[in-house]
């Protein structure tokens, strides 16, 4: 198989990736396939809530000047890419996940009343509160998804491994290699979660999923594919 690795994931996540790999010895060739632009939204009251629900750094980073009434209000977060995000905004992120949203909620179930607004894009995961738990979500981002270029698809018909970030990007990868009749067989795909995985369907060289959903575990599940 060949060694080449992908990155597909929008800017700025895929440059961070990109460096992540290079601290650990792994080259990784960048090429963006969607880029995340912010929506006009109207902010509620912010007394109407007790804090911030944010499942990406993408609710942060686009969540524009309405964003900053919730200076020094908590937050509960995804994961710490999330968490730094917030703190950078002035947010205290008063619970961190470990990549996933659900448990973060489930982690709140034991507490009192709880009002949470939502940030987040148009495609996001479904989630269930808890009982004490209310969630008023609002749409701040959206992703638009760009062909594979044809430097990139030339080199994906010699195969290599596609890092991939979200279930959105596995499925716009897959729906790409069928217009293009690039040939899954060819390529193995690394996901950040199973989900992700299982997003971009069958018929690829092999799908594995990181251990966690972070770059490091991603990175560290392609170092032993191609190992």
């Amino acid at each position: 198989m060949s060694s080449r690795i992908f990155a597909i994931r929008p800017e700025p996540g895929l440059s961070a990736t990109v460096e992540t790999a290079r601290t650990m010895g792994i080259a990784v060739e960048g090429f963006p396939l969607a880029e995340v632009h912010p929506l006009a939204w109207q902010p509620p009251s912010e007394d109407d809530f007790d804090a911030l629900l944010l499942g990406s750094a993408n609710a942060v980073r686009h969540g524009g000047a309405a964003l900053a009434q919730w200076r020094g209000r908590p937050a509960h977060v995804v994961g710490e890419a999330t968490g730094r995000a917030a703190r950078a905004a002035g947010l205290t992120a008063v619970s961190v996940g470990q990549g996933h949203l659900q448990p973060v909620l489930d982690g709140l179930a034991h507490g009192g009343p709880l009002r949470l607004l939502r940030l987040t894009g148009e495609a996001h995961v479904a989630v269930t509160p808890p009982e004490n738990v209310s969630i008023d979500t609002r749409v701040v981002y959206h992703v638009v998804h760009l062909p594979i270029p044809p430097d990139l698809a030339a080199r994906l018909a010699q195969g290599g491994i596609v890092l991939l970030h979200s279930g959105e990007a596995a499925r716009h990868f897959a729906s790409e290699c069928n217009r293009l009749g690039i040939a899954r067989e060819a390529i193995a795909l690394a996901a950040l979660a199973p989900r992700i995985g299982q997003a971009a369907g069958s018929g690829w060289q092999r799908v594995d999923s990181a251990a966690e959903p972070t770059d490091s575990a991603l990175l560290a599940l392609v170092r032993d594919i191609c190992h």
